[in-house]
């Protein structure tokens, strides 16, 4: 039988304006909350550092980070 299990977490390539789905699932993981966001409510990405967000808050914390990080 060949029936594509979308019940764990997906494994995606981020791009602009989409992702591309590496490994089928039904979620993502944020990466700064560790959240689950179910890839139809996914809305915020990051292409440079291929990683996922579940707001755009999460999204700007990450950034102040990563922009802090560089700093450093």
């Amino acid at each position: 039988m060949n029936r594509i299990d979308n019940t764990g977490e997906a494994k995606l390539r981020y791009a602009t304006p989409d992702f591309q789905i590496v490994r089928p699932g039904a979620y993502v993981r944020c990466a700064v909350t560790g959240e689950a966001i179910p890839l139809d409510l996914l809305k915020y990405w990051s292409v440079e550092r291929q990683e996922a967000y579940v707001d755009a808050a999460a999204s700007f914390r990450r950034e102040i980070e990563s922009r802090n990080s560089r700093a450093r």
